[in-house]
């Protein structure tokens, strides 16, 4: 394919999830086959909260970031072993909440030959799903050095951001949000933040930091933008901004997506769960904005620099 049409870039096909037993000797394998051959490896996986633990499930971008890592850590194992001069990039082919209509999915799925659009897994996304998803596009754009592709794969009424009724209206599920932050004011260089956050554990995570955050810096339209997200259940967190490195740095804008009922829908007809701007923070002793971060919140704080 490659000496047909030089500039076409090629995805190796990498695990579903980390729970495979052949995960990631499968991607050592591969990779040390094709690795100059391909440009990307990928991966894939969904995360849910089917035990009803709320603290638990939103620790999950930990494991998505844990996934990542071992990615990198195994491209870059080949990368050496083979004396290679390129960085294997990472393509997150497909990553969401997926886990609503799950029980529904045999049955729907089955024995239904030759229908015209008919309702395949229409989750109904809760503000604790839009949480998460903020937060795994936080660690995506963490990892933007090597995860150069990252897909929700599915827009439409198909485990989607956006629901469409037929002859009827189309409205912005839950998880819409973040993902239009993201998209709008997630371009330009990531910055990890020198975050300090308090901690906490859940049944399958320790040290999960209660804050997580990343920052764009755009200088096109000369802004920084924080994205971040309280997940503690329990406790408002304030927040210090220190933007050193711009001088001058203004607070514009505050955008919060929060709900007292993280199980809160939208639907057709109601819009429960939509973001809201906030009176802008004021300073500490040294100019520094102090941003109060609500508890289970979705949180953008734009500044000009």
């Amino acid at each position: 394919m490659k000496q047909i049409d030089p500039t076409i870039e090629l995805v190796l096909c990498g695990s579903s999830n980390t729970e495979m037993p052949t995960f990631p000797e499968w991607e050592n394998t591969a990779l040390t086959a094709a690795y100059n051959s391909v440009d990307y490896i990928s991966l894939h996986q969904y995360f849910g909260n089917r035990d009803g633990d709320t603290a638990n499930f939103l620790a999950k971008s930990d494991e998505m970031d844990r996934f990542i890592r071992t990615v990198i850590a195994t491209c870059d194992f080949v990368k050496a072993e083979r004396r290679a001069k390129k960085d294997m990039m990472l393509s997150f082919d497909e990553w969401n909440v997926w886990f609503h209509s799950e029980a529904e999915n045999d049955d729907t799925m089955r024995n239904r030959p030759w229908q015209e659009a008919p309702h395949l897994l229409e989750d109904r996304y809760t503000f604790e799903d839009a949480l998460l998803v903020g937060l795994l596009l936080i660690t995506l754009l963490k990892h933007s050095d090597r995860v150069k592709i990252a897909c929700m794969a599915q827009l439409v009424n198909v485990i989607a951001p956006i629901m469409a009724e037929e002859n009827g209206p189309a409205w912005r599920q839950t998880i819409f949000y973040p993902l239009l932050h993201a998209s709008k004011y997630g371009r330009g260089t990531a910055m990890t933040p020198v975050l300090s956050s308090p901690k906490h554990d859940t049944k399958d995570f320790t040290d999960v930091t209660d804050v997580d955050s990343v920052a764009v810096w755009n200088e096109a339209s000369g802004e920084v933008t924080v994205f971040a997200v309280n997940r503690s259940l329990a406790d408002d967190v304030a927040l210090t901004v220190d933007l050193r490195s711009f001088p001058g740095a203004r607070l514009l804008e505050h955008i919060r997506l929060a709900n007292g009922d993280l199980k809160a829908e939208n639907s057709a007809s109601a819009q429960n769960v939509s973001p809201e701007t906030v009176s802008l923070a004021e300073t500490d002793e040294a100019g520094l904005p102090r941003i109060l971060l609500q508890k289970c919140s979705w949180n953008v704080l734009r500044f000009s620099v």
